[in-house]
């Protein structure tokens, strides 16, 4: 009997595809396993899984799984799987990175030029009829030559963001874990600031690209909007949680910083009612890395990391392995 793989809803069809010619694979609905009741109910039957973020991949649903060698996450990210728990039932547990790198980078900009030029709330004046002709005062942005870009987490993606931050003219500072050797930092012209206190004062636009630690939830709060200032604009492509949002929803509508830019949120997929109707407040649902080569490119290195444990490769040889 051929091992079975348990995808947790629908991908791009060339990975499944890929998995079908090595195993039997079932495929979820949409939300078919956001619940630990469904997954610990299914996945005994399962040697490997392929979940999205939104499946809890608990110590019991791990218990259950008396066949499970693998789980492979369709995330960079796993905040959603009990790493520790997997590694003590022998269960490995793959993620992928790296390949969302461009994606994600290339997003943040799109995002920085739609707040700091208006186009959402330009657009939604168009829609509304109230678009009568030019106007030398209408919808007056920012441009990004020689603004300051502030970045928290200066890993791959902040790096990828900041290459091409210098194309705009922009100038660079960053806030990270640990300092970048200097000629790191030359490469992008980039000023370390030790605290984001002080990187908050200092930036025009401040971009998110940390992880989610207990250190990090709500990095960015009341205090640290404060010192945005009215014309600053803030950028979350990175976890919802380093967000306060019910601050940041309070600091947009009282007008003490200029914009805000959401991918992700407190309590996805719900986000906080006055984020909603807040001014120049754009809102995307999680998109940051739906582009197609990037989606694919997410589904085969977590395919591949489960033909290699099911089909006895050496673990060492499978780059995205998380390590215990």
């Amino acid at each position: 009997m051929p091992k079975k793989v348990l995808v947790t809803e629908p991908i791009v069809d060339s990975v499944i595809n890929k998995l079908k010619a090595h195993f039997s694979v079932d495929v979820g609905q949409r939300g078919d396993y956001n619940s630990e009741e469904a997954l610990i109910r299914d996945i005994p039957q399962y040697h490997a899984i392929l979940p999205m973020l939104s499946n809890p991949i608990t110590s019991e649903v791990l218990k259950a799984g008396e066949r499970l060698q693998i789980v492979a996450n369709h995330a960079v990210g796993y905040n959603n799987i009990d790493v520790d728990a997997a590694h003590k039932e022998n269960i490995y547990v793959a993620n992928t990175p790296d390949v969302l790198t461009d994606s994600c980078a290339e997003f943040t900009i799109g995002l920085i030029l739609a707040v700091s030029r208006r186009l959402f709330e330009a657009q939604r004046y168009l829609l509304d009829g109230k678009f009568d002709g030019w106007e030398p005062l209408g919808f007056l942005g920012k441009e990004l030559q020689r603004s300051t870009l502030g970045i928290v987490g200066m890993g791959r993606i902040g790096q990828a963001v900041a290459q091409r931050a210098k194309a705009f003219g922009m100038d660079i500072i960053y806030h990270n874990r640990s300092r970048l050797a200097p000629e790191t930092e030359n490469t992008f012209d980039a000023s370390y600031r030790a605290d984001i206190e002080r990187l908050a004062e200092e930036a025009d636009i401040l971009t998110l690209h940390c992880p989610l630690t207990d250190e990090t939830k709500h990095l960015v709060d009341k205090e640290v909007l404060s010192l945005l200032g009215e014309k600053a604009i803030l950028v979350n492509t990175s976890r919802g949680p380093v967000v306060d949002e019910k601050a940041l929803a309070e600091a947009l509508h009282d007008g003490t910083i200029g914009g805000a830019a959401l991918d992700v949120f407190e309590e996805e997929p719900n986000v906080h009612p006055r984020l909603l109707a807040a001014p120049n407040c754009l809102l995307t649902p999680h998109i940051a890395s739906a582009s197609q080569e990037t989606r694919e490119a997410i589904g085969m290195l977590a395919a591949e990391a489960i033909i290699g444990i099911l089909e006895g490769q050496d673990p060492n040889k499978i780059p995205n392995l998380i390590q215990p």
